[in-house]
């Protein structure tokens, strides 16, 4: 960019200021008012293409056969066995009361399960456990040595060691409004959960399943936005406040980023995009990498009014000197965001498409907005202060001095960094999206390490019919 274009450009912004800060909001209200159009997903369906040849496979199977949404509650006695009266009292009030849940449509567990046994020539089908109250001793070892001999239900319904014991509900969900069916379902689960705990405090409750999934991962993203979002824009707010010692460089920052974040988030509701887990983290991005534009200006403004300059004259060289740089790191990192097109994933798309559209709005807002700001806001600094210049004058001597060394140091530190790579595994267990905050990653590991896994192979097998 000349130098004559940027002083022209900058004299029209400031001279047209209030212009520029009230058409600057007009904008912004626009693209923010998506913001009423915005909708969750918590399916994992949006995370693949329509026509993508396994989804497609998927849905095949269980238009065969049956939709797999189930739930699954461990029983785990703090006792140890649960072939006691107790624990299997607890597992029978559970499998009653399993019935009762929402959309629900089969409940298996060790007191329901029937069992085939011959004897002589007549085969006997019955109910491995009837009446717990009335099971002796003998009785009791019976079943948990069935149960544990079992191929079908043990590592499912029992644990091998027989120290766990398993109630799964299979569910029905509606093909309209199915997330609030989810919904219903977790909370019923849950508030049912807390009243049977307080009725058996000696067992332990465990609930997991792939129907509380989605409702978990919403959780989870509701916590990025309502949490995590706003102490990361605390953080960079106070740190800024910090390194520019300005109350009002500090407030004209702020308002770029609220211009920045709510113009790009407006951008997911006027799209008809979807916010999911994915491209939760949209916001957090932004706000890491958009400062970086407007704070290079606002120091570049303050330094020339610590060297005389007036003002507006420090707004000029501020521009002239940081418009080609800013305009390089905002073109390229756009570029790199919309390499994410390439990706198969629809939510990764979004996520790079959405950064992309923050990055230019940083370079708009703060190529028009926040030179306006500035002039207008009682922006003072204290002439002569360089401390933080002389530093930097005196650590890019050092570099210089020692070029040789620091050159084949950094070397070695990447080349020893690099050799990590190898070392990366690639995952989509979906479990690890979560930490252990959340009680559902906490039972969900109890259940792999104590009854059975999570995941299923399933193959459909066509009869040549």
């Amino acid at each position: 960019m000349s130098s004559v274009f940027l002083d022209r450009y900058t004299a029209f912004i400031l001279h047209y200021r209030w212009l520029v800060i009230v058409s600057a909001v007009a904008v912004m209200l626009v693209l923010t008012a998506g913001l009423q159009f915005i909708t969750a997903s918590n399916d994992w369906r949006d995370n693949l293409e329509k026509n993508d040849p396994h989804l497609l496979a998927f849905d095949a199977l269980e238009d065969t056969y049956s939709a797999t949404n189930a739930a699954l509650i461990a029983v785990a006695p703090k006792g140890g066995s649960v072939f006691t009266r107790e624990a299997l009292g607890a597992v029978e009030e559970l499998t009653e009361a399993g019935w009762r849940v929402p959309w629900s449509t089969r409940v298996d567990s060790l007191t329901n399960y029937y069992h085939s046994e011959s004897v002589e020539d007549d085969l006997n089908v019955e109910q491995l456990v009837d009446d717990v109250e009335s099971l002796s001793d003998d009785d009791l070892a019976r079943i948990e040595r069935i149960a544990l001999g079992e191929i079908s239900i043990a590592g499912r319904l029992v644990s091998r060691d027989g120290r766990v014991a398993g109630v799964v509900i299979s569910f029905a969900l509606p093909d309209e409004n199915s997330n609030a069916a989810v919904d219903e379902i977790t909370d019923y689960v849950r508030n049912l959960l807390n009243e049977i705990r307080m009725d058996h405090p000696e067992i332990g409750y465990h609930m997991t399943g792939d129907v509380f999934v989605n409702h978990v991962m919403t959780e989870a993203v509701d916590d990025d936005m309502q949490i995590l979002a706003p102490a990361a824009f605390l953080v960079i707010v106070c740190v800024a406040a910090l390194l520019l010692r300005s109350l009002f460089g500090t407030l004209s920052l702020v308002v770029v980023l609220i211009f920045v974040i709510g113009s790009t988030m407006g951008v997911i509701g006027w799209a008809g995009m979807v916010l999911n887990a994915v491209n939760s983290g949209v916001p957090i991005i932004i706000m890491t990498m958009a400062i970086a534009d407007s704070v290079h200006i606002i120091e570049k403004i303050m330094s020339g009014m610590r060297q005389g300059l007036d003002r507006n004259t420090a707004i000029v060289e501020s521009l002239r000197d940081n418009a080609w740089p800013v305009f390089l790191t905002t073109a390229t990192t756009m570029i790199g965001f919309l390499s994410l097109n390439a990706s198969d994933s629809p939510p990764f798309r979004d996520l790079g498409n959405l950064v992309a559209f923050g990055m230019l709005s940083a370079f708009v807002y703060s190529m028009t907005l926040l030179p306006a700001l500035l002039s207008v806001l009682p922006l003072r600094v204290r002439p002569g202060s360089t401390g933080r210049s002389a530093f930097f004058d005196r650590f890019g001597a050092f570099v210089v001095a020692r070029r040789t060394l620091l050159l084949w140091s950094m070397t070695a530190v990447a080349v020893a960094l690099i050799t990590g790579i190898p070392r990366i595994e690639l995952t989509e267990n979906w479990l690890e999206y979560l930490d252990e905050r959340y009680e559902f990653r906490r039972d969900t590991d109890f259940v792999v390490e104590n009854l059975t896994g999570m995941e299923n192979l399933e193959y459909s097998l066509n009869a040549g019919r």
